[in-house]
């Protein structure tokens, strides 16, 4: 990290650089570590709310984030980038990962269901539900391009709504109304083929 400026007292903190901000963060100031708090924070939080969806998620990051800062300071380089930049990406790092947590408990969740399902099983329902999978993954397939996508993520993705607004970037309200117009065009060729509608 550099230390390219002499470290100012705590009421001119608002004058130095990030870098030297850092460098103070260092030393243990906490006066330069609210400071840097309170320039980039914001930022961190609409990130994190953005991928998570959730307000108080979001908040734990932003914690963790800033606490990764004042723990290990010697890991943001100045020459690789600008700390704002840093925060981000230790932001969506760590959005990612929760992410992925949940997905993955998700998973877990559905492979138990799966398994007590299956243990009720019998052939005769086996052959009916591979003959409605056949015609769902071609009603599916004949969606136009967005509603197919948005459908996919939604429920067979296993993602909520916000989840999947955010993963096509696209308005929650787009995305609502490209899946429940997916499903009336799949629930008309589900029952012309004979095989019930859509819920």
């Amino acid at each position: 990290m550099p230390n390219s400026e002499p470290m100012a007292p705590s009421r001119d903190l608002a004058l130095v650089s990030d870098a030297s901000l850092v460098v103070a963060i260092a030393r243990y100031r906490q006066d330069a570590l609210a400071e840097t708090y309170r320039r980039h924070a914001g930022a961190v939080y609409a990130l994190a709310r953005r991928l998570l969806c959730d307000h108080t998620l979001a908040e734990e990051v932003v914690q963790e984030v800033f606490l990764r800062i004042w723990d290990a300071p010697e890991k943001f380089d100045a020459e690789r980038g600008s700390l704002r930049s840093y925060l981000l990406a230790q932001c969506h790092g760590r959005s990612v990962d929760l992410i992925r947590s949940e997905q993955s408990r998700r998973d877990r969740e559905l492979k138990e269901h799966r398994q007590q399902a299956e243990a009720g099983y019998d052939i005769e329902h086996e052959v009916w539900d591979l003959a409605v999978a056949d015609h769902v993954r071609e009603a599916i397939s004949d969606l136009p391009t967005e509603e197919r996508r948005a459908i996919e993520l939604a429920y067979l993705g296993g993602h909520t709504y916000r989840e999947v607004a955010v993963l096509l970037d696209q308005p929650e309200g787009t995305v609502k109304s490209r899946i429940r117009a997916g499903l009336r065009r799949m629930r008309r060729v589900l029952v012309d083929a004979g095989v019930g509608g859509v819920s």
